[in-house]
C-alpha cells in the first residue's frame, strides 16, 4: 500500500473533510475514499468506474492521452518485436522476464498441461452444433472445477499455480474443440512439438485424413495477437474476474465469468463487429455513404474498430499489429478480396480525413486482428474466443495478485437510489 502523500480536502454542510492521497509509480494521482461513507454518510458516484481505482496493481499500466502500454514496466511495442506469448505469460504472472532456463522449465509445464480429461470430450455433445463457441467455452471453463478436484483451494500457493499453468495449457485446447464440434469435424488432440500459437492452429485447421503443416508467418502473427492481448489493466473482463475472485469462488468459476464478460460487442467481441461492418459495407464504391453515417450525430451508426475508450492517441498495440496484417496478407497473396478492400481505403481515409484526426479515430487492434484473423481462415465466430485465450494469463495473473493481498476484501459496489421511498404494503383488494 503506496504511504499518502498528502492530503485533499471535501467540503460540505459546513464541515471539511481531509481525505488522503497516494502516488502511484506511473499514472495520475488518488484520492482514497475509503473511510469517506463512514466520516461523511456519503457515496461517491461513478458510473462505469471510468475515475475510480478499485485495486492496487502491479501488473499492466496504461497511458491513454501518450498511447503507451507496459507489462510489468516494459514497453507492449518491446515485448512484440523481441519476446513470445509465453514469455509475456511468464511476465505478467511472476513480475520479471524469464532467464533462458527459467523459460524452458515454463515453457514445458504448459506443454505438460494441454490436454484435457477425456471425459470433458462428452459436455460438448450437449450443445447444439450451431452454438457460439463463446457459449460452448463458458460451459466447459466452469465445468473444469468439477475435474481438477487439485487445484481448487485458493488458500494453497501451488494449488493457484497449479490452476493457473492448467487454464494457460487447456484453454487453447477447449477453443479449438469448440470450433471443431461447431463445425462438425472430430477434435484434433494437442501436439506438443509444435509452439502455443503453431499448436492452437493445429487444433483447429488439422484433420485426421491429412497432414498439416503450420505456416509460420501465420503463427508468428497469432503469438503476436495474443500477446498484444494478454492483458490490459482494470477492463471489464478483468474487472469481473476480481470480483468474482473477492468472493473466494475457484479459479475456474472466475475465468469462465471473465469469459462471459469478454463475449460482449462493445468488449471482446469488437473484432467481430468490426469485420460484419466491413462485410456490410461490401464494395469501396459505398464507402463515403458510411463515413457520412459516422459524421452524423443522428445517424445512430458507428463505425467499428476505430478509436479507443481509453486510448485517447493512436492504439499502441495497432501499430504493431499492422506490420502483421501487411506481412499477412502479402505472404497470402490476398489483394483482391472485397472485404480487404474496404478496409484498406477505410484505413487509408482514417489516416488522412481531418474528421477522423481531430476526432483521434485510429484503427485500432480490433480492426486488424479482424483481418488478420480472417485471412487465416477463422470464422467471426471464433474472434472472441481467441481473444478469451490470449487474456486468460492476464485474467490469472491479476486474479493471483487479488488474491495474495493481506487485506483483500469481497467486491461490494454502493449505489445511488432512485427508487421508491419507503412506503406501506396495501392489502390486494384496495389496490
Amino acid at each position: 500500500m503506496p504511504t499518502p502523500t498528502s492530503t485533499a480536502k471535501l467540503s460540505f454542510n459546513d464541515k471539511t473533510y481531509d481525505l488522503p492521497m497516494m502516488s502511484p509509480t506511473i499514472g495520475p494521482d488518488v484520492i482514497d475514499i475509503r473511510k469517506l461513507y463512514v466520516d461523511a454518510d456519503v457515496f461517491t458516484f461513478d458510473p462505469g468506474f471510468t475515475s475510480t481505482a478499485a485495486c492496487e496493481s502491479a501488473i499492466t499500466f496504461i497511458d491513454g492521452d501518450k498511447g503507451e502500454l507496459l507489462h510489468r514496466g516494459y514497453p507492449i511495442e518491446q515485448l512484440a518485436a523481441k519476446s513470445s506469448y509465453l514469455e509475456v505469460c511468464y511476465l505478467l504472472l511472476y513480475g520479471e522476464l524469464p532467464t533462458a532456463d527459467q523459460l524452458v522449465d515454463f515453457t514445458e509445464r504448459v506443454r505438460r498441461h494441454t490436454m484435457v480429461h477425456e471425459q470433458m470430450h462428452y459436455f460438448f455433445r450437449g450443445f447444439r452444433r450451431d452454438s457460439h463457441p463463446m457459449a460452448t467455452m463458458v460451459g466447459v471453463v466452469g465445468a473444469m472445477s468439477a475435474f481438477y478436484h487439485d487445484s481448487l483451494d485458493i488458500n494453497d500457493p501451488w494449488q493457484r499455480e497449479v490452476a493457473a499453468i492448467r487454464m494457460i495449457a487447456k484453454l487453447p485446447t477447449i477453443a479449438a474443440m469448440a470450433y471443431k464440434y461447431s463445425v462438425g469435424q472430430p477434435f484434433v488432440y494437442p501436439k506438443n512439438a509444435l509452439d502455443y500459437a503453431g499448436n492452437f492452429l493445429h487444433m483447429c485447421f488439422a484433420v485426421p485424413a491429412e497432414d498439416f503443416v503450420v505456416n509460420p508467418v501465420l503463427a508468428k502473427a497469432l503469438d503476436r495477437i495474443m500477446m498484444l492481448h494478454a492483458d490490459h489493466e482494470q477492463n471489464a473482463s478483468t474487472s469481473t474476474v476480481r470480483l468474482a475472485g473477492s468472493s473466494g469462488a475457484n479459479p475456474f468459476a472466475c475465468i469462465a465469468a471473465g469469459i462471459a464478460c469478454l463475449w460482449g460487442p462493445a468488449h471482446g467481441g469488437a473484432n467481430q463487429a468490426c469485420l460484419e461492418m466491413l462485410r456490410e459495407i461490401g464494395t469501396v464504391d459505398r464507402i463515403p455513404e458510411y463515413i457520412a453515417k459516422a459524421k452524423d450525430k443522428n445517424s445512430g451508426f458507428r463505425l467499428m474498430g476505430f478509436g479507443h475508450r481509453v486510448y485517447k492517441n493512436f492504439d499502441p498495440r495497432a501499430t504493431v499489429l499492422k506490420e502483421s496484417a501487411d506481412e499477412v496478407l502479402e505472404m497470402l497473396g490476398i489483394r483482391d478480396n472485397p472485404t480487404l478492400q474496404v478496409a484498406k481505403e477505410l484505413e487509408r481515409i482514417a489516416l488522412q480525413d481531418d474528421y477522423f484526426i481531430s476526432k483521434k479515430l485510429y484503427p485500432n487492434v480490433d480492426f486488424y486482428s479482424g483481418i488478420i484473423l480472417d485471412a487465416m481462415g477463422f470464422p467471426t465466430s471464433m474472434f472472441t474466443p481467441i481473444f478469451a485465450i490470449a487474456r486468460t494469463v492476464g485474467w490469472i495473473s491479476q486474479w493471483k495478485e487479488m488474491i495474495a493481498e493481506q487485506n483483500q476484501k469481497i467486491g461490494r459496489p454502493r449505489q445511488l437510489y432512485v427508487g421508491a421511498p419507503k412506503r406501506n404494503y396495501v392489502d390486494i383488494t384496495k389496490r
